[in-house]
């Protein structure tokens, strides 16, 4: 038995304050302390040419790992990109960058290029740090961290406080960080953001160490680090929300018409496309295929929107409506891979079965080893291995199944011996 296996049952490890336990398993409670303040103050914003120069020369003599955050105006703008960037190293302080003012920071990328980074969520993170010329080659994902090492709220605030012992305010996440300038608060949150994410990372590679996961954490980290840019998503439209009550083909065309209509509109505006117009005025247009813009005002979401504008959207639905029947969407989009798994049953009765033994032992190991099912293998993996499993069901073939899906070498050994004895069991 490995060590993840001997320690994973260790309640102990979720801790309420201070730093994680010792190797018999105790934490001394006390207390959270509140962090109210950077330990340098809150620095200046860096927004010219001259001052970032001196932030790169700054963290290029620094040393050690690299705290790095970033914050988005979900919400308020269109798109994913950074309008705040926070970085903190030890001999270089804490430095808030604004990518308005600084759009290019790939100089700043290259002087850290070979720390690692901690970030906490970094598959959030990476996309817009990559548009403004940041690419890591190493990570440290203190998130991913915490679900590996099997702690039960993983968000940077609760991470803080159950490992450290801190705890840091939260006010300011969800903020329009296109505003400028930036209110003091809000520089305050962000500042602190990145102010402990190196102790954090410490501790919990000391934890991770300590659970015989540390491998584990560092093939994931290599994975995030190393994966692609992530293909533009084909027909972004269906994922329009409320999208299960349109079933008609012709309704579809609305749908699509209108999403691509208001998408140009929010991307020229540059604002959230949900404030130019809601899904659920949609998905109602799509469902009603009004006659006229007088018909549209009547629907919920239209009822406000001036009559230059309905006219504008009302331009969108009869297009929908005026397309042949060879132009007009199919319902489903093309499935690649297995069925979805409420359709096994009928289809393949085998698989559904094989399914069902895999989900249980894949859910038992996780428990086991004190992590989330979806960290341990992906339950796409699992659907995949059990639709079409190895001719031949043993150890060798599973393996690299499993590995032609994507799995970690990690994922690979703690997996694979309980997927052949849950396909073995099954097999005709």
């Amino acid at each position: 038995m490995t060590d993840a296996h001997e320690t994973a049952a260790d309640r102990s490890l979720r801790t309420t304050g201070g730093a994680p336990p010792d190797d018999a398993g105790s934490s001394a409670s006390q207390a959270p302390i509140p962090l109210l303040e950077p330990r340098e103050g809150i620095p200046p914003v860096i927004a010219d040419a001259d001052a970032l120069a001196e932030v790169i020369a700054a963290f290029a003599a620094g040393s050690g790992p690299v705290a790095v955050d970033a914050e988005r105006a979900s919400g308020y703008r269109y798109g994913q990109r950074a309008y705040l960037v926070q970085l903190r190293r030890h001999g270089a302080g804490t430095a808030l960058i604004d990518p308005v003012g600084c759009p290019d920071l790939s100089a700043l990328g290259a002087a850290i290029a070979d720390a690692e980074w901690v970030l906490h969520a970094a598959t959030q993170d990476l996309p817009c740090l990559r548009e403004i010329g940041m690419v890591p080659t190493r990570i440290f994902d203190t998130e991913l961290a915490g679900r590996l090492a099997g702690f039960p709220r993983v968000g940077l605030g609760a991470m803080v406080e159950n490992v450290l012992g801190f705890v840091l305010e939260k006010g300011h996440s969800a903020v329009d960080w296109s505003t400028r300038p930036l209110p003091e608060p809000w520089l305050r949150y962000a500042a602190l953001d990145v102010e402990l994410l190196v102790d954090l990372r410490d501790a919990l590679e000391k934890e991770l160490d300590r659970q015989g996961k540390l491998e584990w954490a560092r093939q994931e980290f290599d994975a995030i680090a190393s994966a692609p840019p992530p293909e533009p998503r084909k027909d972004p439209w269906r994922r329009t929300s409320g999208m299960h009550k349109v079933r008609r083909r012709r309704q579809l065309a609305v749908v699509r018409e209108l999403w691509q209509t208001r998408d140009r509109i929010a991307q020229r505006r540059d604002v959230s496309p949900g404030k130019v117009l809601g899904d659920a005025a949609i998905v109602e247009a799509a469902l009603a295929l009004p006659a006229n813009a007088h018909a549209l005002a009547a629907l919920h979401g239209f009822g406000r929107v001036n009559r230059r504008q309905l006219e504008q959207w009302q331009v969108s639905v009869d297009r929908a409506k005026a397309l042949s029947e060879s132009q007009l969407p199919q319902p489903g989009q093309p499935v690649t891979g297995p069925p979805p798994p409420r359709a096994w049953a009928d289809k393949d009765p085998a698989a559904a079965a094989r399914l069902t033994a895999a989900r249980a032992a894949v859910t038992a190991l996780a428990e086991q080893l004190n992590m989330p099912q979806e960290n341990l293998i992906t339950p796409d993996t699992v659907r995949r291995v059990c639709w079409e499993p190895p001719a031949t069901v043993d150890a060798e073939s599973v393996s690299a199944a499993l590995a032609g899906h994507g799995a970690r070498p990690w994922q690979v050994e703690q997996v694979t011996p309980v997927l052949v004895k849950a396909l073995g069991e099954t097999a005709p």
